[in-house]
């Protein structure tokens, strides 16, 4: 259970990202109340699993995993151009994500 915590939390990470690159300086407010809830959610999700899971592999997990699907958002929504090199490193922070788990 605390890898799929850390897992939905990692993707609050993201989630608060976009949310406060859309803030514009914290100037809008719903962007900036999208991301203050969502990094509420993101680090009680990683507190919650710092319980039962290593400190290093958690927090690098959750940053991999946020970091992740911040890139892939930025590719999907045009705010940042896809390249072969980009997506190798991507399916390389992936696959350490992956291994760190297999490795726990």
């Amino acid at each position: 259970m605390s890898w799929i915590i850390l897992l939905l939390s990692g993707a609050f990470e993201a989630v608060w990202a976009v949310a406060l690159d859309k803030s514009a300086g914290f100037s809008r407010l719903g962007p900036s109340i999208v991301f203050v809830v969502a990094l509420i959610i993101s680090m009680g999700g990683l507190a919650w699993a710092l319980k039962t899971l290593p400190l290093g592999t958690a927090y690098a997990v959750w940053v991999g995993v946020g970091a992740s699907l911040a890139v892939i958002y930025s590719f999907v929504t045009g705010q940042e151009a896809v390249s072969a090199l980009k997506i190798l490193f991507l399916l390389m922070v992936v696959g350490g994500i992956v291994g760190l788990k297999l490795a726990s």
